[in-house]
């Protein structure tokens, strides 16, 4: 179910606000999960995030379930791709 920008930033927000969000398994943790290495904090995304409108969002289907939604912000550098498998968030990358 296509959700779109306001809906998707609304609950990126609230999942970093809670800390309720989980990390997608990857190759090249170091590189591009800087939020899960602990080299950026979840406010600073949120700082990042805060600053998205929707020319700074696209969405497509997930490369392994296309059922998926994949929601990519790409802000100043920034690079944050993510989905929600309800209840939770789960972030495949957050990298400059």
């Amino acid at each position: 179910m296509a959700i779109g920008f306001g809906e998707a930033r609304r609950r990126l927000l609230a999942a970093l606000a809670a800390g309720t969000f989980q990390h997608e398994a990857r190759r090249g943790i170091d590189v591009k999960k800087l939020l899960q290495t602990g080299a950026v904090t979840a406010q600073e995304v949120v700082q990042v995030v805060s600053r998205c409108n929707g020319s700074h969002y696209v969405a497509s289907p997930h490369h392994a379930v296309k059922q998926i939604e994949v929601h990519v912000l790409k802000r100043d550098g920034w690079y944050i791709k993510f989905y929600f498998v309800d209840p939770d968030t789960i972030f495949i990358s957050v990298h400059r």
